[in-house]
């Protein structure tokens, strides 16, 4: 499989034009996986942050998802994560990943 150029073709008019670029962007299997991960524990995060009434765990929240993501980039996919030029595609992008690898539209 050809690396990735870690360089965005654009401009994207709308995020349908993104979301096939931001799937190429994720073609190995453990930096997808890594970016579930992230997204699960965002989730997770947020629940337990407003059930406790301790919202100090929301500044967790760009850590636990973001840290995850750029590791499965710069150690398994070996390119540039998309949130550096594409912040909100990018974002919208982790979840609509995520659904898509929960429906069966993409691979887990």
């Amino acid at each position: 499989m050809p690396e990735s150029t870690s360089s965005a073709p654009g401009p994207f008019r709308n995020f349908a034009e993104f979301y096939p670029y931001y799937l190429s962007e994720h073609r190995n299997d453990t930096c997808r996986r890594l970016h579930y991960a992230g997204s699960s524990m965002v989730i997770a995060l947020l629940i337990y942050s407003l059930l406790s009434g301790n919202l100090w765990w929301l500044l967790a929240l760009p850590v636990a998802g973001y840290g995850f993501a750029w590791v499965g980039h710069f150690f398994f996919e070996h390119n540039k994560p998309a949130t550096f030029t594409h912040p909100f595609y990018s974002l919208l992008g982790d979840w609509v990943m995520l659904r898509d690898a929960m429906t069966g539209r993409i691979r887990f």
